[in-house]
């Protein structure tokens, strides 16, 4: 997924010569999605169809900060089998982008909703302090440590080939 900028407006005539613009922030895998979602949601929101209407401008929005850990809060409304539901959901990534792959990839795997059901309503950065989830929050703590159970040691002047079984635990 990628994060894009989409500006569009209806056409001028001659009753509205100057008709406001409409700015949306999209997460699509092209340009060519994006344009297309940003005329579903222009329909839903205001009588703007793609037939009487324009886009200015869809450039594609870079992380900052690509190389700093980040958590992110992506508040969702999305459609099941029994109908529609909103959810807050929080994912800790280095882009925003990757936190909405991981999201699609989530709600895919534990709600079983489709990519074209889910809306993307809100999207932003969370400070550490203001996180909900727990399975965000444990990977707060300045002094956590990531154990390596059963790893094998470099064998540089031993037989390739031996008959006992390697020793992993240390």
């Amino acid at each position: 997924m990628n994060e894009y900028c989409v500006l569009g407006r209806q056409m001028p005539t001659p009753i509205h010569r100057v008709p406001p613009i409409f700015k949306m922030r999209i997460f699509a895998s092209d340009e060519v999605i994006a344009k297309s979602r940003f005329w579903y949601f222009a329909q839903m929101m205001t009588k703007m169809k793609k037939s009487r209407g324009e886009i200015l401008q869809c450039k594609q929005i870079l992380e900052r900060k690509p190389m700093k850990i980040k958590n992110f809060g992506i508040w969702l409304r999305y459609d099941s089998r029994s109908g529609t539901h909103n959810m807050y959901r929080e994912y800790r990534d280095l882009t925003s982008s990757g936190a909405v792959t991981q999201c699609y990839r989530d709600m895919g795997a534990r709600h079983r909703a489709r990519a074209h059901s889910i809306q993307i309503i809100r999207m932003e950065e969370v400070p550490a302090s203001k996180c909900r989830r727990p399975n965000i929050k444990q990977f707060h703590n300045s002094a956590i440590k990531f154990p390596l159970p059963h790893r094998l040691q470099k064998q540089q002047h031993k037989p390739r080939f031996t008959t006992r079984r390697p020793h992993t635990t240390f």
